[in-house]
């Protein structure tokens, strides 16, 4: 697997990003969706990546910068004929070293409480992630869970 920085103009992430959209659609009320779309995840204070192997793009995720010590987890998504051959898991390792030598204090994140996130949630608590409260403008909401990792 070969994680890049991605510039998001490719036709397989543009895909990638739409299918993640769709399953939030398909597994939140609209109002707890907090996914960003293209536009917003070329943002300048985003950074995002693509994973591929021979030529496939297996799945994608972005940090952003909240502020200089903190960071927040986004658009996290393996793609549905790659899920559990730890994509999201070498992903999620190297947004975390990126974090850290960046020099953030924490990264956080928001996901979802349904059934559907037990998987993310489970990943995210074996890398430390605790659960918290709302950051960064979020609101509680029963949909969402928010969590946190110190680094």
């Amino acid at each position: 697997m070969r994680i890049m920085l991605d510039d998001l103009n490719g036709p397989d992430v543009r895909a990638l990003i739409g299918e993640h959209l769709r399953g939030m659609a398909e597994n939140s009320p609209p109002e707890s969706i907090h996914a960003l779309d293209l536009n917003e995840l070329k943002k300048p204070e985003i950074t995002f990546w693509s994973v591929w192997e021979e030529g496939e793009l297996l799945g994608c995720g972005a940090l952003k910068e909240l502020d200089a010590s903190h960071g927040e987890l986004k658009s996290m998504r393996t793609a549905s004929r790659h899920l559990r051959k730890g994509v999201a898991r070498k992903l999620l390792d190297h947004i975390i070293q990126v974090a850290k030598r960046r020099g953030y204090a924490r990264i956080s994140l928001e996901t979802g409480s349904m059934d559907a996130f037990v998987p993310a949630r489970d990943l995210y608590a074996s890398f430390g992630f605790i659960e918290c409260g709302p950051f960064s403008g979020y609101e509680e909401d029963p949909n969402s869970v928010f969590m946190t990792k110190q680094l």
